[in-house]
């Protein structure tokens, strides 16, 4: 059965504040020294989906630091993610697979926005692969009435066919690995309700002072990317929001009411 999701779009305000993000870009580029000092990685290989309308030029800022924290980085390579179709999602299938052959290992999954979706969906149908997934701002809870491009995808798009309905319906459920939903209070494009998951033992929820436009960049979101992608593959634990870091991040871990409440 679909849901009525009560939030239909953003705040009208948060939407206006995206132009925010080019001051999360100029944050980028100041604190990039430091952000090169984050704790380097082991070498696995992240891949990085882009968010509806872009391409890989929107990632690069982000996959140039991963880079120089020591992973094997790699764009979804399928251009500018305008459409979604079983082909689109065969493709995507068979990339993460060569991917995880080529390495030798699991890989990472990480989302901006349209490509979160994409990016746990794929790691629902082959957690065998995935070491764990990251998205950002990703419309995954009531995902067609939560994101103000919504009309924009539909028309690119149609309507979902009663499968695909389904499919968002059961979204909100994190993939069997572990699994990170980075959202901000104040995203002009999703509404972060929407961008929260469900409960589950390897799942979590944290928020961050960032635009949507701009979490791609934004200093405090890649210092999460950094921290998670060094856990060990089967040694996952929950962002750790205590002690200065929680004057900053909010981890509610997972909703604190049922999902029915925001239904």
């Amino acid at each position: 059965m679909t849901h009525k999701y009560k939030h239909r779009a953003p705040n009208l305000i948060h939407t206006a504040m995206e132009g925010r993000w080019i001051m999360e870009l100029g944050a980028h580029y100041v604190t990039r020294p430091l952000l090169r000092k984050l704790p380097k990685g082991d070498g696995h290989t992240v891949i990085v989906f882009p968010g509806f309308m872009t391409s890989e030029i929107s990632t690069r800022h982000m996959r140039r630091l991963l880079s120089d924290l020591g992973y094997n980085v790699y764009d979804w390579g399928m251009g500018r993610n305008l459409r979604f179709s079983a082909e689109i999602e065969e493709k995507m299938q068979k990339m993460v697979a060569k991917r995880a052959k080529d390495s030798g290992q699991k890989v990472s999954l990480i989302g901006w926005s349209l490509g979160g979706v994409f990016a746990r969906e794929i790691a629902r149908a082959n957690p065998e692969i995935v070491r764990n997934v990251i998205s950002l701002g990703s419309p995954i809870t009531g995902a067609r009435h939560a994101a103000l491009a919504r009309p924009i995808f539909e028309l690119l798009n149609g309507q979902p066919e009663p499968e695909t309905e389904a499919r968002i319906d059961h979204m909100h459920v994190p993939p069997p690995v572990p699994t990170t939903a980075i959202y901000s209070k104040t995203d002009g494009i999703v509404h972060w309700h929407g961008a929260l998951q469900s409960k589950a033992k390897l799942a979590e929820n944290i928020q961050v002072p960032a635009s949507h436009l701009g979490m791609g960049t934004n200093p405090l979101v890649m210092y999460i990317l950094a921290n998670r992608l060094t856990q060990a593959d089967g040694s996952w634990a929950p962002f750790d929001t205590s002690g200065l870091r929680k004057l900053i991040y909010r981890n509610p871990g997972v909703f604190r009411r049922s999902l029915g409440d925001f239904y």
